[in-house]
């Protein structure tokens, strides 16, 4: 039995089908469900040896991907409240599969949702697979949702 859900959401077409299934655990247990996004701060050192010009871009980047994950975010609560699931919202900033289990044992889930891989298969040639970083270190258990 789960009382506590957590799922992780990247965007992907492949989150979005951990989500509904998040959903659908959460209805079936009647458990709490707790959404994570999590950006990551990027710096582009490559791109400038000047570090006003880098920083400036850091920055307009990271707003980028706050609105994204905000996006996400907004999207997946009206997707809960179509299915009567009240939800509560994180945004995280960080490595993705640290953070997912760190906010984990923090709620004391007892259970995470993670899709398989994330948005493209050069993500996770760049970063790892979040998905098994998660179901390896973790001590909760983890549906992986294909």
């Amino acid at each position: 039995m789960f009382t506590n859900i957590l799922v992780a959401l990247d965007g992907s077409e492949v989150s979005q089908r951990a989500l509904i299934e998040a959903v659908d655990q959460a209805r079936i247990w009647n458990a709490k469900l707790q959404i994570i996004y999590t950006t990551t701060t990027i710096v582009l050192d490559s791109l400038s040896m000047d570090p006003t010009y880098r920083m400036t871009n850091t920055l307009e980047m990271e707003r980028i991907l706050e609105r994204e994950g905000e996006t996400v975010l907004e999207s997946a609560k009206k997707i809960c409240a179509e299915k009567g699931i009240t939800v509560l919202t994180h945004m995280k900033y960080g490595d993705a599969g640290n953070e997912i289990i760190v906010l984990a044992e923090q709620e004391k889930c007892d259970l995470i949702v993670i899709g398989s891989h994330g948005k493209s298969d050069l993500d996770r040639l760049l970063i790892g697979s979040v998905s098994s970083f998660v179901v390896t270190h973790n001590k909760v258990t983890t549906m992986v949702v294909r």
